[in-house]
């Protein structure tokens, strides 16, 4: 192939247009080809960035002369291109400047050497300006200003050019104040969409926190001030230290030569590392390992790098707030104490010995922060101090009694808990007087379940604990609000949460490597044995109450009792609550719903009735039946004049639909069942009325092969998740199934219309299961799921007298549907399911029977059924 250069040089002669674009096509190959060799042989990424932008250069000049462009016009770079930098796929943004009145055809002209750019594919952002457009647009709007800003004339009027970066450039459009506050601002907003947070598990490298945009508003705000068109002047300038432009420095050429990678491996402009390109761009990192210890160190360094920008971030915008918007004001000063004080309504040490003269200060400062919330911040030379003395901490200081008494104080506080713990985390201070939380800083489980890293995570759960004690929040989270209350020691749930998923990334279970690690520290810090007990079994048990909820029946009354004799008391029961739902809810944004919700609730509940009314005496099933029958006909209209008809279905049914149903939902299905007029065809209904969040679809109809393939299929049709699903069977041989359904993509209250649609598509179903195929082969619908690979596993276990099979697979459409068919194919009947996913991966429970439902699993070949599933699903 022939070399860019030659092809650039051949560009002048070429009359004909289509062979033209041929070239240009060829060039923007031959570039891509360069720029592919030079990333395999380790160029420099600064340098390979250079090079893309040198190369551009060279052909925008051949372009520009070609069409014969007015002289009175200059071409302009402009953003990252304006700063020398591009990557395989960046835009290549351009500013065409005039002094106004050109000739008449130089719109044309103009618009002819940008679709000579668009036929070679590539992305161009442009405008066409005056050197007045140019100061009126900078006053409007920031982003205009900061892209003027950094430009560079490519070819044309210097003098021109000249004269639009000093009107722009004047302190009258954009002062130094303002234009600081205006790029602050757009950073806070710019987090906001993700949640403050650098640690998701889908990161964007470019906009995220710690991500280069946060590197670029630093060199924007110094270029502004201070006139500096490199960070390293910063140093000379006591802005920066050597050592922490050499993080600035490093950290921008590891994000900028995974942004490179991603723009190669997905040919296009990408600045997300998804999980599609995580395992590739570990390779090329040289980070391998068995299944995916590889992705999970390479995405460790990578979330330490950005932790580490986080703080640079921080600090040098805090050292441009002092100098650029705090210098001119009248100092205030108030004393904290002998070794703090409040300058500017931020917190500063009042000398640079102060931490070595008094070690424990490093935890102190953040307790001054809980108890005086007038302050706003720390002062950037005390978050310098912060992060350098924190290396210092060791077993010595660990052991003082005073640092230790810091410690518990700030996880006593009745404010800022979780928000200073954050701040101790980004300074390093966290980890290093806990070193096993040092051991997940930065650790990520290559799956979908897991929204953050392990310590993100873990301080998302301290947030929430916090929040559901706050009368603010009372609303969002009735019930942890009310049980919170009762809560005496609220740093015990703190601790407890601190160390829950502390020991994830290690060899063994975590709950009970963690619950060790718990048990340590609480004697470390002098906790009460009661307490220390109390904190260890959160930590070793945080799971019992989700995993009960998610995969037991929670309506059957062994299930609680059982659940109730592993809590014990009342006062583990609140402390696990809480947890568990903290937990679920800082694990993934769309894991924690209102269904999610109501299990944990029922749970709680449940679990409650039965302490109360103590564990010697347990909760008998006939009087339960009673209960609910009782209140279910106080819930049916004109019950008493039904009473008759009501009872004569009721008598149909066994002891475990009573159970196993709400005194709502028994009325609700008595309702549908006697207002039917048809009874040939099945009865389905659907009910939103009294949830937000969930769907409930009932369905009615005799006990005949392929019932629940069929409504499975029907609802897999729909797009619409099963949670759970209760399938009784009547002594007159009628199934009476309920369905709980969620659709993602929908609001959760779904018009009249749509109701009709769910039933006409699962009765047309259930009319003609033996003329439709048995199950569908739907495949992989979501692109995450691509990235994974789970065999099918199969296992069956005996649970009081009934048979359980636990299906573990990747999530699919169609899942519930294959299943069934091999299930009803082998002759094994469906009781009941707890439908459970957990990003990628499916844990299904199916609670089934044989013909003999007296002998749990008689009647079941379960190498047939394994088998079955296995082949079905992979």
């Amino acid at each position: 192939m022939e070399g860019f250069d030659a092809l650039l040089a051949a560009v002048p002669q070429i009359r004909d247009q289509s062979a033209l674009r041929g070239t240009l096509q060829a060039l923007r190959k031959e570039l891509d080809g360069q720029m592919r060799g030079h990333y395999a042989d380790n160029m420099l990424i600064q340098e390979l960035v250079a090079f893309r932008s040198r190369q551009m250069d060279k052909l925008l000049e051949v372009l520009w002369q070609r069409q014969d462009m007015d002289p009175a016009l200059s071409l302009v770079a402009v953003g990252g291109y304006g700063r020398g930098e591009l990557h395989p796929h960046s835009d290549i943004d351009l500013m065409v400047l005039g002094a106004g009145g050109q000739a008449g055809d130089g719109e044309q002209k103009i618009r002819s050497f940008l679709t000579l750019l668009w036929d070679m594919g590539l992305d161009v952002g442009h405008s066409v300006r005056t050197v007045q457009e140019c100061q009126e647009e900078s006053a409007d709007d920031v982003t205009v200003a900061t892209n003027l800003m950094e430009s560079r004339l490519l070819f044309g009027d210097r003098a021109l050019y000249q004269k639009m970066m000093t009107q722009v450039g004047s302190r009258r459009v954009w002062s130094n104040r303002r234009f600081f506050a205006a790029k602050h601002h757009e950073q806070e907003r710019r987090h906001q969409k993700f949640a403050d947070t650098a640690h998701r598990v889908e990161p964007h490298i470019k906009d995220g926190p710690g991500g280069l945009r946060d590197i670029q508003t630093i060199g924007w705000v110094a270029k502004r001030h201070f006139g500096v068109e490199r960070l390293h002047e910063l140093v000379a300038k006591s802005f920066l230290t050597e050592e922490e432009y050499q993080l600035l420095k490093q950290g921008r050429e590891l994000l900028w030569r995974i942004r490179y990678g991603l723009h190669l491996l997905s040919e296009r402009r990408e600045d997300r590392l998804l999980f599609d390109y995580q395992k590739d761009i570990a390779s090329q990192f040289s980070y391998r390992g068995r299944g995916n210890r590889g992705v999970e160190s390479f995405m460790k360094e990578y979330y330490r790098t950005v932790h580490i920008l986080c703080r640079l971030n921080e600090m040098l915008l805090q050292h441009f707030q002092e100098e650029i918007i705090l210098r001119r004001r009248k100092e205030k000063i108030v004393p904290l104490n002998q070794r703090f004080q409040i300058r500017h309504d931020v917190i500063e040490a009042v000398n640079e010995k102060v931490f070595v003269r008094h070690p424990f200060s490093l935890l102190e400062v953040f307790l001054l922060l809980q108890k005086h919330a007038e302050i706003k911040g720390v002062r950037a030379s005390t978050i310098r101090l912060l992060c350098r003395h924190a290396q210092q901490i060791d077993d010595n200081f660990r052991r003082d009694i005073r640092a230790r008494s810091y410690f518990l104080e700030i996880m006593r506080q009745p404010r800022y808990v979780g928000h200073e713990l954050r701040r101790m985390h980004r300074y390093g201070v966290l980890g290093a007087y806990l070193p096993v939380f040092a051991r997940i800083q930065g650790l990520m489980q290559f799956d979908l379940f897991h929204s953050y890293t392990v310590d993100e995570h873990i301080l998302f759960v301290i947030r929430n604990l916090r929040l559901f004690g706050l009368p603010e929040h009372r609303e969002d989270f009735p019930l942890c609000w009310e049980v919170m209350q009762k809560i005496a020691k609220q740093e015990v749930l703190y601790i407890a949460a601190l160390f829950h998923d502390i020991a994830k990334g290690r060899d063994g279970n975590h709950s009970e490597l963690g619950a060790r690690d718990a048990s340590r520290f609480c004697a470390d810090h002098d906790l009460s044995a009661y307490d220390s007990r109390l904190v260890s079994w959160l930590v070793k048990y945080h799971l019992l109450m989700s995993k009960t909820a998610q995969r037991e029946d929670i309506h059957d009354p062994l299930v609680i009792t059982e659940f109730a004799r592993k809590v014990a008391d009342q006062n583990h029961l609140n402390h696990l609550y809480l947890l568990t739902v903290a937990d679920i809810k800082a694990t993934n944004p769309e894991l924690w719903n209102r269904w999610r919700a109501s299990l944990i609730d029922t749970l709680y509940h449940n679990a409650l009735r039965v302490l109360r009314r103590g564990l010697e005496k347990p909760l008998f099933k006939r009087k339960r039946v009673a209960e609910n029958r009782t209140m279910a006909l106080r819930l049916i209209p004109n019950a008493e004049r039904r009473k008759e008809h009501i009872e004569r279905f009721w008598k149909t049914l066994r002891m475990e639909y009573f159970l196993r149903h709400s005194p709502a939902e028994l009325a609700w299905h008595a309702e549908a069942v006697l207002d039917s007029q048809r009874k040939d065809l099945p009865v389905v209904r659907v009910d939103r009325s009294s949830h937000e969040g969930w769907t409930q679809i009932f369905v009615y109809t005799r006990g005949e092969p392929g019932v629940f393939v069929a409504t499975a299929r029907g609802i897999e049709q729909l797009r619409l998740n099963v949670l759970d699903a209760r399938i009784i069977t009547s002594k007159t041989g009628y199934t009476l199934n309920t369905y709980v359904v969620i659709d993602r993509r929908a609001p959760p209250r779904a018009k009249s219309h749509q109701t009709e649609a769910v039933i006409h598509c699962i009765r047309e179903q259930l009319l003609h299961r033996n003329e439709s195929a048995p199950h569908g082969d739907w495949g992989i619908q979501d692109r995450k799921l691509r990235n994974f690979r789970i065999p099918t596993q199969v296992r069956f276990f005996h649970h009081d007298k009934r048979l359980s099979m636990e299906v573990i697979t990747l999530d699919q459409l169609g899942i519930l549907s294959r299943i069934g068919h091999v299930l009803e194919q082998c002759g094994v009947q469906i009781d009941g399911a707890k439908i459970a996913t957990y990003g990628e991966r499916v844990e299904d429970i199916f609670f089934i029977s044989g013909p003999d439902k007296s002998v749990p699993g008689q009647g079941i070949d379960q190498d047939q059924v394994q088998s079955g599933i296995v082949s079905i699903l992979d």
